[in-house]
């Protein structure tokens, strides 16, 4: 049944608004490592938190698809009311989950040494990056087992459990870092004791609520055959490939953004990672009505499996891109009032905070673009489109590295966000003009199979 403007509005906005809520605690998060290395250290400790960061953003980047295609396939399987689908997607996940953890500690603890001298930072940031990576690597069981967690959730059209576990995972790396940090001899190096607790802590919340919320899915399965039934997982793995290509390129721009500023001093590293951050808080804004994006096209797509309707598509989409704009608007403007605030915020070192205000443009030129990419990208998600998903982020991660090579030698540091302001231009461009392809699948080939492929 067609849903008019005002209730997909209402649809929206109840799938946003809990994730925007645990997403605001997010960058908080960020804000503090930073903060409290900027406070109580130098600009290493804030150097050695980025390329730390960028270790695990580059271990991490590359298993986004345990949230991802979990988030699009699981919300199809919801919208044609398919349970033992549901639970099946669930279990999936999950076994793919703690088999990448029980591979990735030891490969990375032997290998992530080996990558550290080739970033071209100060020894002493290359030695706290090595310590913070050290600690932070055993939280990846929990870590990857929430991605499949919080994106069967979403597809599960269940936003607040997402919320809860982002809200308590975050408060606690607050609450455990800033107390570590601070209050023990740790130092700044107890910021990545304090988000090893924080995963753990909430890995177990996320497994409470399934339990007690979702027992009757968690019982759906009678025998481990159903469990790794090869026909039914193949769809997911079929989409998981083209979604770990996009990871792959992911980590070409986010990973070589963070490279590439380390070469240019610590103060301008920490310039960089300050500007992020920024970019951080309204990505994950943007991110809640991404994530409702993902759980109400999948659902539709799937309702239309089985009542061979996709008509509440199209009107979705225009609501979630008016959204877009919005909010991408209102970000521009807060941050050409007080970006001086929240530079303050993050830093007290005079060195840094002079060098920030030549790089404010770039803060209030990304917001409206940004949020045109994340939107494109809940789209694409909820109808499992994974070929394009992959494609775009194909041409974003060339016109990173064509942005930043064509202007580096004219316009030195700022190369770089030349770069990365053309992978978000990339993405809108690309996505903007197949949705018209997407869309036109989804009416004429009503199988799920055939959407999958699409």
């Amino acid at each position: 049944m067609k849903k008019g403007i005002v209730d997909i509005n209402k649809e929206v906005l109840r799938l946003a608004l809990p994730s925007i809520v645990a997403n605001i605690t997010i960058p908080l998060v960020g804000l503090v490592d930073t903060a409290i290395a900027g406070h109580i250290s130098d600009a290493t400790a804030i150097g050695g938190i980025a390329v730390g960061t960028m270790l695990f953003d580059l271990l991490y980047w590359n298993f986004g698809f345990l949230r991802v295609g979990t988030s699009g396939m699981t919300a199809q399987a919801y919208g044609r009311g398919d349970d033992k689908g549901c639970a099946q997607l669930l279990a999936q996940s999950m076994s793919m989950a703690m088999i990448a953890s029980v591979l990735l500690i030891p490969i990375s603890m032997i290998l992530i040494p080996l990558c550290i001298p080739i970033i071209p930072c100060s020894s002493e940031v290359a030695r706290f990056a090595l310590d913070y990576f050290e600690v932070r690597i055993w939280a990846a069981p929990a870590t990857l087992s929430l991605f499949t967690l919080k994106g069967w959730f979403i597809g599960m059209q269940d936003t607040k459990s997402t919320m809860v576990c982002d809200i308590v995972v975050n408060m606690t790396n607050i609450v455990a870092s800033y107390g570590l940090a601070v209050y023990t001899p740790l130092g700044a190096i107890g910021v990545a004791h304090g988000t090893l607790i924080a995963q753990y802590v909430g890995l177990v919340t996320g497994a409470t609520i399934l339990l007690y919320k979702y027992k009757r899915y968690t019982l759906n399965l009678n025998t481990w055959r159903e469990w790794f039934s090869w026909r039914d997982m193949k769809r997911l793995v079929g989409l998981n490939v083209n979604l770990f290509v996009r990871s792959l390129c992911f980590m070409v721009v986010y990973v070589g953004f963070t490279a590439l500023t380390s070469g240019y001093g610590d103060v301008l590293l920490a310039v960089s990672t300050i500007v992020m951050k920024l970019f951080m808080i309204f990505s994950y804004f943007i991110d809640g009505f991404a994530y409702a994006g993902e759980a109400l096209v999948g659902r539709f797509v799937g309702q239309s499996d089985v009542m061979q309707d996709a008509q509440n598509i199209r009107p979705t989409t225009r609501v979630l891109m008016f959204w877009a704009i919005g909010v991408g608007l209102l970000f521009t403007l807060l941050y050409v009032v007080a970006s001086p605030l929240f530079y303050k915020m993050m830093t007290s070192d005079v060195r840094v905070l002079e060098a920030l205000h030549d790089f404010t443009p770039w803060v209030i030129a990304m917001p409206l673009i940004s949020a045109l990419a994340f939107m494109w990208d809940g789209v694409y998600i909820g109808a499992t489109a994974g070929k394009q998903i992959r494609n775009a982020m194909i041409y974003a991660a060339i016109g990173f590295i064509l942005g930043y090579w064509l202007t580096r030698e004219q316009l030195g540091i700022h190369a770089v966000f030349v770069g990365y302001f053309l992978h978000l231009v990339a993405r809108v461009v690309y996505l903007t003009i197949e949705w018209r392809v997407v869309y036109k699948n989804i009416l004429n080939k009503t199988s799920y199979e055939t959407i999958r492929e699409s």
